[in-house]
């Protein structure tokens, strides 16, 4: 199978890109680079990517995907994919409040462009990361992929549910085979530096105050790494399958049970073996309260089954960061 791999460069990317080389897949990577984090971290992302058992497997684009001839120079390398998975976006519910021009740019025009080039090349299966942010104000916990997802709580989260309507026109008007999947707040090795789990564990292990926004009983589905790649290659297989064919889909990966933040963050600091020291503020505009994904419909129709709970997750987490693996020197 011939796959292009939109944010290739990511955390969820980099990691899908190596597991679907592992098993024999080609795959054209396609990234930016963009500038929300160090472009050092994404490209020890895709380090292991160049060793001799995935390289023959493996190309890099390097480009925007809101520029017509960047995409053009991707699907060109492609080489007429099989399926394109398109995770490249703009994330994060804060930084979105300050930008949502740019928000919607890159998450609505950016997604409308990779759809539009599939069209015109004749690629006819899409898998797009959505996100749990779609679930919004009143929306009922668990969440389903019933809920209407009508009020979005912020730009970031109004953008994916607009790439999702985006997606469901060119499914309508192309006749696109397209799966959506929402992700629920994904963590583990190489997890971007802006998010809580790694953001916890870097200021506690230097012994730093961690913000807590609100009481600290909000609580998150925490996912691990390994358990959303395999619910996106699941998807993957799906669509290549004759049945994946003109196909709209919509899907929760989650890890189905909720943690606190005050749980997290026990966890973290016995996973150190450092306490850890909280500034409490305010609650942050924006954040919904809770999250928790109801995947029994991509338990039947995926096999999705996560298998990582957040004890063992946080563990494997810890040990990543000991190791040097957040880029911090050992010792």
């Amino acid at each position: 199978m011939k796959i292009l791999l939109t944010g290739a460069a990511g955390f969820i990317g980099s990691h899908l890109a190596q597991r679907l080389c592992a098993r024999g897949e080609r795959v054209t990577g396609f990234d930016n680079f963009d500038a929300f984090y160090g472009r050092d971290v994404k490209q020890r992302n895709l380090a292991e990517l160049a060793a001799p058992t995935t390289a023959a497997r493996w190309a890099f684009v390097e480009g925007d995907i809101t520029d017509d001839a960047d995409l053009a120079r991707a699907f060109a390398a492609a080489a007429g994919p099989d399926v394109v998975v398109h995770l490249a976006a703009l994330a994060g519910v804060r930084p979105s409040i300050a930008q949502p021009l740019r928000y919607q740019h890159v998450n609505v025009t950016g997604t409308m462009k990779v759809l539009q080039a599939c069209r015109a090349r004749g690629v006819r299966r899409v898998v797009f990361a959505s996100s749990s942010s779609v679930y919004g104000v009143g929306s009922e916990v668990p969440f389903r992929e019933s809920d209407p997802c009508r009020y979005p709580a912020s730009p970031y989260a109004a953008t994916k549910r607009a790439g999702e309507l985006v997606a469901f026109t060119a499914h309508h008007l192309d006749g696109l085979g397209i799966t959506c999947l929402r992700f629920f707040t994904v963590y583990g090795p190489r997890q971007r530096p802006d998010l809580a789990i790694h953001k916890f564990t870097r200021l506690i292990d230097a012994g730093q105050p961690i913000p807590l926004f609100g009481d600290g009983s909000a609580s998150r589905d925490y996912t691990f790494i390994d358990d959303i790649i395999d619910g996106v290659v699941a998807a993957v297989d799906q669509q290549h399958q004759p049945s994946g064919e003109g196909v709209y889909r919509v899907y929760n990966l989650g890890g189905s049970r909720t943690t606190t933040l005050l749980r997290l963050v026990e966890l973290i600091s016995d996973a150190l073996g450092r306490k850890a020291k909280v500034q409490w503020l305010p609650d942050q505009p924006g954040d919904l309260r809770h999250t928790h994904a109801d995947v029994a419909l991509a338990g039947r129709d995926l096999g999705f089954s996560p298998k990582i709970g957040i004890e063992e997750g946080i563990a494997r987490f810890a040990a990543w960061w000991k190791s040097g693996g957040g880029g911090q020197p050992t010792g």
